[in-house]
Order: structure tokens, then C-alpha cells, then sequence
């Protein structure tokens, strides 16, 4: 986690921000938590636990800042409820999302579409940087329920 936590200040510092102890604990509870797709809400409350003089203000900030700068993500589910994830380097599109719409359970699968993704561009003529895909439905344990 240090050495990523390294890298995000470089990348920081590149662009004349600094990682302040806010920005730090922020990025601290979404290394934490990298998998689980936390709220601004659900991070506040974590980084509170860390930095309990943070206010809810002062993380928002933080999040857009490291949205602005591609660090993170801001995702949306269709839920009314943004949510966060790390970018990577290699591939701006590495996974997609599978959402049960009962238990409201979240899981990533690899990304299958580069076949389509190239006939897309070839065929359209189109340039595409990035795409999100999310699947709806039931998971395992709440389609025996539908």
C-alpha cells in the first residue's frame, strides 16, 4: 500500500496538489477497501474512524480531485448512489460489473468485449477510449427468490 500510496503523491504533486493528511487517509480507506466499490458516505464514515476532525465536505473534495486527475473513478449503478474504484494503468476498461438488483450484491468480471470493441471502431469509424458495462439481475443466492 506504501508503495502505491507513493506513486498517487508523485502523481499529486505532478499536477501541483499535495497529499495532505486528509487526502491521505481518504486514499488510505480506498486502498483499504479497494474491491468493495464504497460510497462517498461509506468512505467518510471509514475515514472519520482514522481522522475524526475530517468533515463530509473535505472528502468530497478529495474524491473529485482524484477523480479529476484519473486516480479514481466515479461509478454509477443505477442506484442513485455514486461509488468509487481505482483506475489502472494498462487498461481504462479492465472489468465489468454484475449488479443483483435484489440484495444489491456487486461483482467485477473481466472484460470480454475487445472483439467488439475493435468492430465497433472499425466498422463505425469510431475512436472509443473507454466503455462500462453492468449487468442486472439476480445473483446465485437471490434468483431462486424471482
Amino acid at each position: 500500500m506504501q508503495e502505491r500510496l507513493e506513486q498517487i503523491k508523485k502523481q499529486l504533486h505532478a499536477e501541483q496538489f499535495k497529499l495532505t493528511p486528509q487526502r491521505e487517509a481518504t486514499l488510505r480507506v480506498l486502498l483499504e477497501n479497494e474491491e468493495s466499490h464504497l460510497s462517498a458516505e461509506e468512505i467518510f464514515m471509514l475515514v472519520k474512524q482514522k481522522s475524526p476532525d475530517i468533515g463530509l465536505a473535505t472528502v468530497y473534495r478529495t474524491l473529485d480531485l482524484l477523480c479529476e486527475l484519473k486516480i479514481i473513478e466515479k461509478l454509477n449503478f443505477g442506484d442513485g448512489v455514486a461509488r468509487y474504484e481505482f483506475r489502472t494503468d494498462d487498461h481504462p476498461h479492465h472489468h465489468h460489473h454484475l449488479i443483483c438488483l435484489k440484495c444489491g450484491k456487486l461483482s467485477e468480471i473481466e472484460d470480454m468485449l475487445d472483439d467488439l470493441e475493435e468492430r465497433v471502431e472499425r466498422d463505425h469509424k469510431f475512436k472509443i477510449v473507454d466503455h462500462r458495462v453492468s449487468f442486472l439481475g439476480y445473483c446465485e443466492t437471490c434468483k431462486g427468490d424471482e
